[in-house]
């Protein structure tokens, strides 16, 4: 089937093409140099290009290679199924085969326990690429003593070179696209979601693909999340219009959501309940990088707000 994604059309094949951080992109160009790589853990927030730089390393080493997605094959059988029969046999080229476990923090313990054997027996002929949002979710026993780590994180001092890196990429894909565009729209857009490459990719493609254009309509459906009914509503400890709130709302992330109720705590919360607010939005922003229905986790976070905190009169 014909891909339609932007983020998989325009997705960068070598390591050149892609946005990193000046260190990060010398390192992986040293491992195309010398044919080889380490078993690696790219970890960082998503949309950074974790997935993309292992995938363009796997095509300039000329690799063969296999993606598993450890969000939907999690559990010991990928290991004894799949992996296995991978790696164990030789590969065409003759050079090394390469695993990709995309997302591995959401492996379980024990598939992560059994992986760290793996890459033992299979050492010769076979490298593992683990991606990550939370590092703390890889167990010890591979984060620390099996892998070698690279933090996607970008330096102040580069920030401003990869957002204008960005920026350049982004209106290539528009122009290939035949879609006109405000520059000061696009430059907006970008330094709301930067660094997550993936997410303002994505926000271009969505309104252009309704709109035909890039202009102002895309700054207002981005910040189209109002937040003075659902303060009303956790005023009141009115679930059901908390819950109407939530579900007209599901078209927005829910960090973006997350991220407006953290900006407005100052305006509508007694000082005394600003810290408790703010552990109840970290702790529910963590889980949803987990959970399977968004709409249920935030209605959980916004319950333990109207339980747990005073709002302004």
């Amino acid at each position: 089937m014909q891909q339609t994604l932007w983020t998989e059309i325009y997705r960068p094949q070598t390591i050149d093409d892609c946005i990193l951080p000046d260190d990060l992109k010398k390192t992986f160009k040293k491992f195309v140099e010398t044919n080889d790589i380490p078993n690696m853990l790219l970890c960082g927030k998503p949309g950074m290009g974790k997935t993309t730089i292992a995938k363009a390393l796997c095509n300039e080493l000329n690799c063969d290679t296999i993606i598993i997605n450890g969000s939907e094959e999690r559990g010991i059988d990928v290991l004894r199924n799949k992996i296995k029969s991978y790696a164990s046999t030789v590969s065409m080229s003759g050079g090394l085969k390469i695993v990709i476990i995309d997302e591995a923090d959401y492996l379980t313990p024990e598939t992560q326990a059994g992986l760290r054997n793996f890459m033992e027996e299979f050492s010769k002929g076979c490298r593992f690429i683990l991606t990550c949002n939370f590092k703390k979710k890889i167990i010890p026993a591979l984060s620390e003593s099996r892998l070698t780590t690279f933090e996607f994180a970008i330096p102040s001092s580069q920030k401003t070179k990869m957002a204008m890196m960005l920026m350049k990429r982004i209106n290539n894909i528009l122009k290939d696209e035949k879609v006109e565009s405000d520059q000061k729209v696009v430059a907006e857009v970008i330094m709301k979601f930067f660094p997550d490459f993936r997410k303002t990719i994505s926000e271009f493609q969505r309104y252009s693909t309704v709109h035909g254009k890039i202009d102002a309509g895309l700054l207002a459906s981005i910040q189209n999340i109002r937040i003075k009914d659902l303060v009303n509503s956790l005023k009141k400890k009115d679930f059901t219009g908390m819950r109407k709130w939530v579900n007209e709302n599901l078209d927005n992330s829910p960090d973006d959501i997350i991220r407006v109720v953290f900006d407005s705590l100052e305006d509508v919360l007694e000082p005394g309940s600003i810290p408790q607010a703010i552990i109840h939005l970290s702790e529910y922003q963590y889980k949803g990088s987990f959970v399977a229905d968004h709409e249920l986790n935030l209605t959980a976070m916004f319950v333990m707000l109207m339980a747990d905190v005073v709002f302004l009169k």
